[in-house]
């Protein structure tokens, strides 16, 4: 692969580094917000670090490859520029404000939190056997953490805010009725969807990783009693089937249900879009790649950043 894997769409933020995102998210979030709680928003860090690593106590941290550390760490930073984008385009009146920015940051960094295994989670040896009902999961957590910090009144909130990354619950069916609640899970939802169709590897790790967690819940390969009927019967029917499914989620989520609130971001970056670029750029090499019948070019496996690499790395990067 000639792409830089860890870097993110802008090539400045280092995603393998939760230090790295977590200077750039507290950098945008105190040039909009006058009252940020910097504590706050690094004890998260701190606490999502430990959990992906294995070190936060009663947790196996994460051992899933295509959700790993990286893609929460880059669905952070880009709600967080999301978020920097609306704040600065919308009136006063509309605005979501400092908790609610706060807040967003939390439930994106914990969004997949439900993947990792407890040790409660007995008999289960995988973290993508939860990927049914992983985004409750999170939500558990999520509240969990809220609970004894300063939004712990938003705690119960944050349990419905965090569906709108998954499809657990019907869009139309998340309990969240406060406007700019709702808001701010179409830009959880957004950054969600953004962070993994820009990802620098994004067809890679669809071809050896999210088959590979799919296989594992029962999404793909041979039917199993007592698993969902199977969508793919191989990483390359998941690739051929790419494209519809990148037309559906434009359809019905990014400039369907969320609104096309994507948009927001070229008031951050001045007019550009660069996740939107990537995305395009991948859809190209897609319909390329399979035109050509060449998915064997995806041969290379990107680096997966979860608990073994989390803690070997925790003493490489210079402190934020």
């Amino acid at each position: 692969m000639t792409q830089q894997p860890h870097l993110d769409v802008t090539g400045t933020v280092h995603l393998a580094d939760p230090s790295a995102v977590q200077s750039a998210v507290l950098e945008l979030l105190q040039h909009r917000f006058a009252d940020v709680d910097r504590t706050l928003i690094t004890r998260a860090f701190e606490t999502f670090e430990a959990l992906f690593a294995g070190l936060l106590p009663g947790y196996h941290g994460c051992d899933t490859w295509y959700h790993d550390a990286q893609h929460s760490l880059d669905a952070t930073l880009a709600f967080a520029r999301l978020l920097d984008g609306y704040e600065q385009s919308v009136p006063p009146a509309e605005r979501l404000g400092t908790e609610r920015a706060m807040l967003g940051v939390i439930i994106a960094l914990f969004h997949d939190a439900g993947y990792v295994r407890s040790e409660r989670d007995i008999g289960h040896r995988n973290g993508a056997e939860f990927t049914l009902c992983h985004v409750a999961r999170s939500g558990a957590f999520i509240s969990d953490f809220l609970q004894d910090t300063p939004l712990a009144q938003h705690a119960e909130i944050a349990r419905q805010i965090v569906h709108f990354t998954g499809y657990e619950i019907a869009l139309d069916k998340i309990q969240v009725h406060d406007p700019r609640d709702r808001h701010l899970g179409f830009f959880l939802g957004t950054a969600d969807l953004l962070a993994q169709m820009a990802d620098a590897c994004y067809l890679e790790k669809c071809w050896h990783h999210l088959y590979r967690e799919f296989s594992i819940c029962g999404l793909a390969g041979e039917p199993r009693p007592g698993r969902p009927e199977p969508v793919y019967s191989s990483a390359e029917d998941l690739l051929r089937k790419t494209p519809d499914f990148n037309r559906m989620v434009w359809k019905d989520r990014l400039d369907g249900y969320f609104e096309g609130c994507y948009r927001y971001l070229t008031a951050h970056f001045n007019g550009d879009n660069p996740y939107v670029n990537a995305i395009d750029r991948h859809v190209a090499r897609l319909d390329h790649l399979l035109a050509d019948d060449a998915l064997h070019e995806l041969a290379d496996e990107p680096e997966v950043i979860g608990a073994a690499q989390l803690r070997s790395s925790l003493n490489s990067f210079p402190a934020a």
